[in-house]
C-alpha cells in the first residue's frame, strides 16, 4: 500500500538542494570549475586545490584585470570560480599528496580534470581516493576519457580540439571558407561540465541508496558530439555538411541597424514569409519550390528579396512583423546589447563580479537553473590563490598553528 502524501508546510524553509554536499576538487581553466560552480551555486560546499605559486591556470588569462591589492585575475577564472574557498598544496611533493587523500576522506565528492592518467601518477586517482574513502563519487573530466582504448587517451585537449573533432566546425563550413574555431566561446567545456554535474549527480543519489561511491568519467569529445548531435545524424542520412543539406533557411539577414536572425524550416512559414516582405509570387517559384531550393537560390534571390525589405526597417521593427506574423526571429545582439538586455536582468544572468581596469564590474554569467522553492542567494567573489588553506588545514585537518607553519616552511602548502 502506497505511503500516505505528507503536505509540505510552505512557511518552511527548504534549503538549497545541494546543501550538505561537500566537493573537493583539483581543477583548473573551464571545464571541471564551471561544473563545481554550478553545483556550489546549488548548495554544495567547494574547496579548489591549487599550485601555491601558479595557481589555477585560469587565473593567468586574457583578458584580465588587477584586483584591489594588484594582483592579475584572468577572465576564464573569474567566470568559473564563484562560491568557491581556495587551498595552496604542492602535489608534487608527498606531504602534499598526503593532505589531499586525508582531507578527501571529509568530502562526498572528489573532482579532477587533469590529462587522463595524471592524477594516477601524482597518486590522487580514483584508487587511492576509493581506498581511503569508498563512499566518495570521484569526477574525472578530460579530453578523452579514462578507458586505455582509445587512441587519443593521451592526448591534451582544449575546448576548440574537441570542437573541431566533433565534426561541427567542417559542417557549419561555408563553401570557399576555412573552418572556424571557437564560434561559440567553450562548447567543449561547458557541455563537458554539465554532463558531468549529471553524473555526480546520479552517483550522489545511487550512493543514497547503496552507500557505495563511484567514477563518473567525461570525455570532453564525447559531451562535444553529444551537443552537435547533427554532425553523425545527419550524415548517416547522407548530408555531409549544413550548406545544401536541404534544411531551409537559417541565417541573419541585415536590417538597417543591425542583423537579424531567421529560421524557417517549413513550406507554411515560407510562404508567410514571402507575403510579408511583399514577394508573394516568390512562394510559387519553381526554383523555391523546395527547401534545398531555398539554399540554393539564398544569395542570388533570397536574400536580396528579404533585405530589400527589412533595408527599411530597424532590427526591432523586422523581428517584431516577423514574430508577429508567426515566424521564429531574433535579433542578432552585439555584446553591449547583450550587457544591457532586459530579460537577462529579470532573470539575473549577468553578476557583477570584481572591478575592471576601467572601474565598471566585471560580468560573468549567472546561475540559468531557476528553481520556484530556492530563492537565488547572493555569489562570493573568487577566492585569492591559497586564501582559505589555514582555516582548511584546521577544520579537516585539525592542525595547528605550529604545523600549518612548518608545512609551509617546507613549501608543502602556499601562503594564506
Amino acid at each position: 500500500m502506497d505511503e500516505p502524501v505528507t503536505e509540505r508546510d510552505e512557511s518552511a524553509p527548504m534549503g538549497r538542494p545541494l546543501d550538505g554536499v561537500r566537493i573537493l576538487a583539483v581543477e583548473q581553466m573551464a571545464a571541471l570549475p564551471f561544473a563545481t560552480q554550478l553545483m556550489a551555486r546549488l548548495g554544495a560546499e567547494v574547496v579548489k586545490v591549487e599550485h601555491p605559486s601558479t595557481g589555477d591556470s585560469g587565473r593567468g588569462s586574457l583578458p584580465a584585470v588587477n584586483d584591489p591589492d594588484g594582483r592579475s585575475v584572468g577572465a576564464t577564472f573569474l567566470r568559473n570560480n564563484l562560491n568557491k574557498r581556495s587551498v595552496a598544496i604542492d602535489l608534487k611533493q608527498p606531504e602534499g599528496v598526503d593532505l589531499v587523500l586525508r582531507m578527501a576522506r571529509n568530502f562526498d565528492v572528489f573532482g579532477e580534470n587533469f590529462r587522463a592518467g595524471t592524477a594516477d601518477r601524482l597518486g590522487i586517482g580514483y584508487e587511492a581516493v576509493r581506498a581511503v574513502h569508498p563512499a566518495a563519487v570521484y569526477l574525472s573530466v578530460s579530453g578523452f576519457g579514462q578507458d586505455p582504448a582509445s587512441p587519443y587517451r593521451d592526448m591534451g585537449a582544449y575546448a576548440s580540439i574537441v570542437e573541431g573533432m566533433s565534426g561541427i566546425y567542417e559542417f557549419k563550413r561555408a563553401p570557399g571558407r576555412a573552418p572556424t574555431a571557437n564560434p561559440v566561446g567553450a562548447l567543449g567545456d561547458i557541455s563537458s561540465a554539465l554532463f558531468g554535474t549529471v553524473g555526480v549527480l546520479a552517483a550522489l543519489r545511487q550512493r543514497d541508496r547503496t552507500g557505495i561511491g563511484q567514477h563518473v568519467d567525461v570525455a570532453m569529445l564525447d559531451a562535444t558530439v553529444a551537443m552537435t548531435d547533427i554532425v553523425a545524424n545527419f550524415f548517416s542520412m547522407g548530408v555531409e555538411r549544413e550548406w545544401g543539406s536541404g534544411v531551409g533557411i537559417v541565417d541573419t539577414f541585415a536590417a538597417s541597424d543591425g542583423h537579424f536572425v531567421l529560421q524557417c524550416v517549413r513550406e507554411h512559414h515560407f510562404a508567410v514569409l514571402c507575403a510579408e516582405i511583399g514577394r508573394p509570387e516568390l512562394a510559387d517559384d519553381e526554383r523555391l519550390a523546395t527547401r534545398a531550393g531555398w539554399q540554393d537560390h539564398m544569395d542570388g534571390l533570397l536574400r536580396p528579396a528579404i533585405e530589400t525589405w527589412s533595408a527599411g526597417r530597424t532590427t526591432e521593427e523586422a523581428v517584431a512583423a516577423l514574430s508577429g506574423a508567426g515566424m521564429a526571429c531574433g535579433p542578432s545582439l552585439t555584446p553591449g546589447q547583450v550587457a544591457s538586455d532586459p530579460h537577462l536582468a529579470v532573470r539575473n544572468m549577468l553578476v557583477e563580479t570584481m572591478p575592471g581596469d576601467a572601474e565598471a564590474p566585471v560580468l560573468v554569467p549567472g546561475n540559468p537553473i531557476k528553481l520556484s522553492g530556492v530563492p537565488e542567494v547572493e555569489e562570493t567573489r573568487v577566492p585569492w590563490l591559497g586564501e582559505h588553506t589555514d582555516d582548511v588545514m584546521a577544520v579537516e585537518l585539525g592542525l595547528d598553528e605550529a604545523e600549518v607553519a612548518d608545512l609551509r616552511a617546507r613549501g608543502v602548502i602556499g601562503a594564506a
